[in-house]
C-alpha cells in the first residue's frame, strides 16, 4: 500500500530545491526576478515559510548542477527536520542523474509532501518505486510565479498539499499555452473543448508516469515503478507529433510488465504539436495493448495551463461509459 506524506499546514516550511534546472535559469533579467518573488509570495500568503538548498542556483553550461550536488540538496530537505515539504525549482532535462546519489533509506525515514511536474517525473516516479511514497506531479515552484490566470492550478495545487481527501478532476473549458515566464502581459484564453473520451472502459489501479519521454529513460533501471495494476499518465511538450508520442507510449506497453498498464489519461497535446482529436483516435484504435482499456485525453496536466495536481503513486479511479469520462483519486 502506498503511504501519503502528511499534509501541509499553516506555518509549515517548505524547501526549494533544483533536481533538473537551476534556480539561476529560472532568475535571469527582471521577468526571473519577477517570477522568483511572486513564486515565494504566493507560498507565504498559504502561511508556509520558503527556504531554497544550498545548491540550487550552481549551474554549468546547461543550466544544472553536478548530480551528485542536487542530490545532496534534496536529501538534506528530507533529513532536515524543520522541513515539511519540498517543491522543485523548475524542470529541465536531467532529473534522472540524482537517482543514482540518492539515500532512499533516508527518504523511506522522513516522508514528507513533494511536488514538481515534467522532468521531475523521473524522481517522482523513482521515489515511489523505490519507498512506497506518494509524490505529487503538480506545479513547480516557479510555476506558482505566474501572474495571471493560475487560479485553476493553485486551488489543485492547495488541496492536493493541505488536504487528504478525494481529488476529483473536471475538464476545462480553457487553457493557455505560452511564455509566460518571460512575458506576462497580454496573455490570452484558448477555448478548450473539455475531456477526449476516446475509448470506454474501466479502471482502478496505481497512477504512475506524467512526462512520457522522461518515464521512459528509467525503463530497465531499478527507478522504474512496476506498471502492473497501473494507470498510466502520460503527456509531451512542444512540437511531439502524435507519432512521436505513440512510439514512447507502445515501447512501454511491450515492456516486460507493460500488459499490467490498465488505462491511459493523455495530457492536453501543446499547440504547436498540431495534435487533434482525430489523430489521438487513430493512434488508440490501431494499438493492439490498449483494447478494452479506457483512455482519455486532454486533461489539463503537461506543459500547458492549468496544471491540476496528482498522486503518483496514489489511487485512481478511471470511468468512460456513454460518452462519459471521470477521473478520481480516493487518496486512502
Amino acid at each position: 500500500m502506498a503511504l501519503y506524506p502528511r499534509p501541509l499546514s499553516v506555518g509549515d516550511h517548505v524547501r526549494v530545491v533544483a533536481p533538473a534546472r537551476s534556480l539561476a535559469y529560472v532568475e535571469q533579467g527582471p521577468a526571473g526576478r519577477f517570477v522568483a518573488e511572486l513564486a515565494t509570495r504566493r507560498l507565504e500568503e498559504l502561511g508556509l515559510s520558503v527556504s531554497f538548498g544550498a545548491n540550487v542556483r550552481v549551474s554549468d553550461m546547461f543550466w544544472s548542477a553536478p548530480g551528485k550536488l542536487r542530490a545532496e540538496d534534496l536529501i538534506d530537505a528530507y533529513s532536515d527536520p524543520s522541513v515539511d515539504g519540498i517543491m522543485s525549482v523548475i524542470g529541465g532535462f536531467t532529473s534522472n542523474e540524482i537517482l543514482p546519489h540518492l539515500d532512499f533509506d533516508v527518504i523511506a525515514e522522513h516522508p514528507k509532501f513533494l511536488c514538481g511536474n515534467s522532468d521531475v517525473s523521473a524522481l517522482a516516479n523513482a521515489v515511489y518505486a523505490k519507498t512506497g511514497q506518494v509524490v505529487y506531479v503538480g506545479p513547480h515552484w516557479s510555476t506558482l510565479g505566474m501572474r495571471d490566470f493560475g487560479e485553476v492550478t493553485r486551488d489543485a495545487f492547495v488541496q492536493a498539499a493541505f488536504t487528504d481527501g478525494p481529488i476529483v478532476w473536471e475538464p476545462g473549458d480553457w487553457f493557455t499555452d505560452d511564455d509566460w515566464f518571460i512575458n506576462q502581459d497580454g496573455r490570452v484564453q484558448e477555448s478548450d473543448d473539455g475531456w477526449w473520451v476516446i475509448q470506454e472502459g474501466l479502471a482502478e489501479g496505481i497512477a504512475l508516469g506524467s512526462n512520457l519521454g522522461t518515464l521512459g529513460l528509467l525503463s530497465g533501471t531499478e527507478f522504474m515503478p512496476s506498471l502492473n495494476d497501473a494507470v498510466l499518465f502520460a503527456e509531451v511538450t512542444g512540437k511531439y507529433t502524435v507519432m512521436d508520442f505513440r512510439r514512447e507510449l507502445v515501447s512501454l506497453l511491450q515492456a516486460p510488465d507493460g500488459h499490467g498498464i490498465e488505462g491511459l489519461v493523455i495530457g492536453r497535446f501543446q499547440t504547436a504539436s498540431r495534435v487533434t482529436r482525430l489523430m489521438v483516435e487513430e493512434m488508440v484504435a490501431s494499438i493492439p495493448e490498449l483494447r478494452g482499456k479506457p483512455v482519455v485525453a486532454n486533461a489539463s496536466f503537461g506543459h500547458t495551463n492549468p496544471l491540476l495536481t496528482f498522486p503518483v503513486g496514489g489511487r485512481v479511479d478511471v470511468s468512460v461509459e456513454g460518452g462519459e469520462a471521470s477521473i478520481s483519486f480516493p487518496r486512502v
